[in-house]
């Protein structure tokens, strides 16, 4: 198999869609009109794969992995060629579930090796994306550059820069609550040997709601982890089915239950249950227990 193609992105809020067009225009951009895109996002264990549907043009199969910081970022991907996409999409919607569908009208600009997209998005608003192609034996260093120049040139402020994708923006909102619970339990986790506070949330299908923190030991193997800890509260407070999850860290990377709390987590939860990560000041990323475990044993495997 080749090695995926790569590119250098950045994604920020567009305040004036105009001003941004007029600014790229000047830069020497050529306009390539209109797209309108559908992207469908389905739950995969690894990084996103998404089903992409053009107008004008044809269908693709998009498989990425991308780092999910408020920065210009590498990005490396597999583009497939789809000639039936409604097939695909009920096979895949089958097989792996739905996460989110995206629907935007993108004005497709070329600049150099840059892909400028101006990005109007159902249910979020304005964007401008810039996407730096990248030759298989790049650095990226070039890549970088021109992301850079263009960033400073369309007047792209920091605090417009975007983490994660569409999808995330557009995922279910967290229990805010649930959020408040997870985070207040970051504060009193016992983590002397690792540094690293967890807090955890539950919330059941009749609205209980539960949180727990890391409580770490000399003897390393006789720790607990937050959601292990949630959990065990769920239980001793008349136990239920999980509904949905916060998990919480200070830390800017992703915080997301280790092998045995997803399957902890598994003896309670559905599969499609959100499950939020969330850090103390926004929700990271939103994904389920069906992405985070898959093919998983359960409580039904035993029946």
């Amino acid at each position: 198999m080749s090695a995926p193609r790569r590119n250098v992105e950045l994604k920020a809020i567009d305040r004036d869609p105009a001003r941004t067009l007029e600014r790229a225009v000047a830069l020497g951009a050529r306009d390539d009109g209109v797209l309108v895109q559908r992207d469908t996002y389905f739950g995969v264990a690894h990084g996103r794969l998404k089903l992409r549907e053009e107008s004008p043009g044809a269908a693709h199969l998009i498989a990425y992995e991308r780092s999910d910081e408020a920065v210009a970022r590498e990005s490396a991907y597999r583009i497939a060629a789809v000639d039936s996409p409604e097939e695909l999409r009920a096979a895949l919607a089958a097989a792996a579930g739905v996460r989110i569908v995206v629907d935007k009208r993108r004005r497709l600009l070329l600049w150099e090796t840059v892909r400028i997209h101006l990005d109007e998005v159902a249910g979020l608003g304005a964007y401008v994306e810039l996407e730096a192609v990248a030759e298989p034996d790049s650095d990226l260093s070039r890549e970088a550059a021109q992301v850079a120049h263009l960033r400073e040139a369309l007047g792209i402020a920091d605090a417009d820069v975007l983490e994660g994708s569409y999808a995330d923006l557009l995922a279910p909102a967290a229990d805010p609550e649930l959020l408040a619970l997870a985070r207040a339990a970051v504060s009193h986790a016992y983590a002397p040997y690792s540094g690293f506070p967890v807090g955890a949330a539950l919330r059941t299908t009749d609205g209980r709601r539960f949180a727990g923190a890391n409580v770490e030991n000399a003897s390393y193997p006789q720790g607990q982890c937050a959601e292990a800890s949630a959990l065990g509260a769920m239980v001793a407070g008349g136990g239920g089915e999980v509904a949905e999850v916060v998990v919480a860290a200070p830390s800017r990377e992703l915080c997301t239950p280790c092998g045995g709390c997803r399957q902890r987590l598994r003896e309670f939860t559905p599969a499609e249950a959100p499950i939020h990560l969330a850090d103390l000041e926004r929700v990271r990323r939103s994904t389920t227990l069906a992405e985070l475990l898959p093919l998983s044993f359960g409580p039904e495997a035993l029946a």
